[in-house]
């Protein structure tokens, strides 16, 4: 039984695609947004919670997310049911036979996403030649690998300080997951002379008012350590993040993890959303009358989709980050710029600035709706 499904508005979704075989345990659902601007660029997510609701909102963050990145590319999700984790063989089985099933389906490019990588995106593109994020060897740029996002991140974060007279030197930073986006922006942002004070995974929070040594703790966590195992540091439960006294908080993994009942414990003065859709409305609000500064998803984290769409058309791996670097800046400074202006939350003047776009866009389709 499909969730009830309530998000549509003047502005898509063009199309939900559900794939289903019984045989070997697959299910998966395909959102294609909004197409004015070109074929939608989006990740494919895997997890064993996801849903059509998530993936519908996912996908609507990719359309505003590449329109305001003045991207060739509209905005689509797809999400895979069941456990990343599971053994290799199994979840590449999984992974061809849904970009098989959608294999006609030329509105939607394929990237990575939470739960899969440039490897997984290999073998879609064996599999239909559609897809983005690509190894290295096979001439892509391993944006994961690089961290294209957590590069946006901290190009945004250099903007949003000054707006909130922060200087970046010296700035204690909090983040919410440090898988491919959380911990490329704890590199980038250490090297601008910030300081980390407090990391989750799914093993717990690890907090150091000292500073935690970012170096080591990457290494530490690509050979498979959770940062509750580093040495030094307190170690506590995985929602205590939320907890940590900052100056700039970064939420990198799941959707709503800050909601109505949390978002008092948010102690932070700045916040960079990496993940996409973090934060629900209310809590955004309630963190804007408190004089949290907030840079939306779809501006801050943007680094990840624009590397993809210019790997997708043949650029090089410095002209991807050049053009993740001025994009980035250029949009967080005119969204908090119109904000602080007009009086009104920065989401509010993101959303002002991507769908005034992507109307033009709509308006010179065949077919139009306003």
């Amino acid at each position: 039984m499909e969730e009830t499904f309530r998000f549509a508005d003047e502005l898509g979704p063009a199309k939900i695609v559900h794939v289903r075989e019984p045989l070997i345990r697959l299910r998966a659902t395909l959102v294609v947004d909004n197409v004015a601007c070109g074929p939608a660029i989006g990740g494919l997510r895997m997890a064993s919670d996801v849903s059509t609701e998530e993936c519908t909102r996912l996908a609507r963050a990719m359309t505003l997310k590449n329109v305001a990145a003045g991207l060739a590319h509209g905005g689509g999700k797809s999400v895979l049911y069941g456990d990343p984790r599971m053994g290799r063989e199994q979840k590449e089985h999984l992974i061809r036979a849904f970009a098989h099933a959608l294999r006609d389906e030329q509105d939607y490019i394929f990237g990575p996403d939470m739960g899969t990588d440039e490897g997984c995106m290999a073998w879609i593109k064996d599999e239909i030649g559609r897809s983005t994020g690509l190894p290295a060897d096979l001439g892509g740029i391993p944006l994961d690998e690089l961290g294209a996002t957590g590069w946006g991140l901290s190009h945004a974060a250099e903007v949003a300080a000054r707006h909130r007279a922060l200087a970046l030197r010296g700035a204690r930073v909090a983040i919410q997951g440090f898988g491919a986006v959380g911990k490329h922006a704890a590199r980038f942002l250490a090297a601008k002379g910030a300081v980390l004070v407090g990391v989750s995974d799914t093993g717990g929070t690890l907090v150091d008012p000292g500073g935690i040594d970012v170096g080591e703790l990457i290494r530490a966590k690509e050979s498979g350590r959770s940062v509750c195992e580093h040495p030094r540091g307190e170690k506590r439960d995985r929602d205590a993040v939320i907890d940590v006294a900052c100056d700039i908080w970064i939420p990198a993994a799941r959707p709503d993890v800050i909601h109505e009942e949390n978002a008092d414990r948010l102690k932070a003065k700045l916040v960079l959303q990496g993940a996409n859709i973090p934060f629900t409305s209310g809590a955004e609000r309630a963190l804007h009358q408190r004089g949290v500064l907030i840079v939306p998803d779809f501006i801050a984290n943007a680094g990840g989709v624009i590397c993809a769409a210019m790997e997708y058309q043949g650029a090089t791996q410095s002209a991807a980050f050049t053009a993740i670097s001025e994009k980035i800046a250029a949009n967080t400074e005119a969204v908090l710029a119109a904000a602080k202006a007009r009086g009104i939350l920065p989401r509010e003047a993101a959303l002002n600035l991507a769908v005034q776009r992507l109307k033009r866009a709509m308006s010179y389709r065949r077919f139009r709706i306003f």
